[in-house]
């Protein structure tokens, strides 16, 4: 590159030279010229940009009987190089946006990831909630269930304490009853015999 660069500068300076007898190598060696000025296009179809100036180096070095000729080749040396240096941009630009494209997608991708395991883990959060919220109900109804039997326990047996006192008491006053028609001396009343009726 750099060997090129250097004939390049070299070839350059003899049309310049020449350019003031020749407005033909005068003005394709400013074409050139812009071209090597650009900062988009320094370093890019430096063999086109050679071939271009020994093209103009061989129109102001040719004769009048030759110069048409010369002057063919080296237009269209320089608009080779210019499109070999405008391709080479253009190329340079899409390689550019294709990295970025590239660049882009691997991050949308990356985002793309990060909201997917962020999605799975609130999922999982609320799942783990609702499987914790579920056995509290669980042991919630199974503790209700379990004082509701209790409850019940207690009141069977408050009713059969509440009956067996029934019972006794009643006894006790059938007991006091017989005892007092002791007392008074009056027998408790025979049943009648069987058979036998008053007429």
């Amino acid at each position: 590159m750099r060997l090129l660069i250097g004939l390049a500068a070299l070839l350059l300076a003899a049309p310049l030279a020449q350019a003031a007898d020749n407005p033909d190598v005068l003005r394709l060696s400013q074409r050139l010229q812009v071209l090597d000025a650009d900062p988009g296009t320094t370093g890019v179809a430096a063999y086109e940009r050679l071939q271009a100036r020994q093209a103009v180096q061989v129109l102001g070095e040719a004769n009048k009987a030759r110069r048409p000729v010369a002057l063919k080749v080296a237009q269209a040396r320089v608009e080779t190089a210019e499109v070999a240096a405008q391709t080479a941009v253009v190329q340079r630009e899409i390689d550019r946006l294709d990295r970025e494209r590239s660049e882009l997608l691997v991050e949308a991708s990356r985002r793309d990831a990060a909201r997917a395991r962020q999605e799975a883990e609130r999922l999982r959060i609320q799942a783990q909630i609702q499987a914790e919220e579920a056995a509290r109900l669980r042991e919630q109804a199974d503790a209700d269930a379990t004082a509701r039997a209790d409850a019940e326990g207690a009141l069977d047996s408050v009713a059969s304490g509440q009956a067996a006192k029934l019972r006794a008491a009643r006894q006790r006053a059938a007991e006091l009853a017989r005892q007092e028609a002791e007392l008074m001396g009056e027998a408790p009343p025979k049943p009648a015999p069987k058979g036998s009726g008053k007429p």
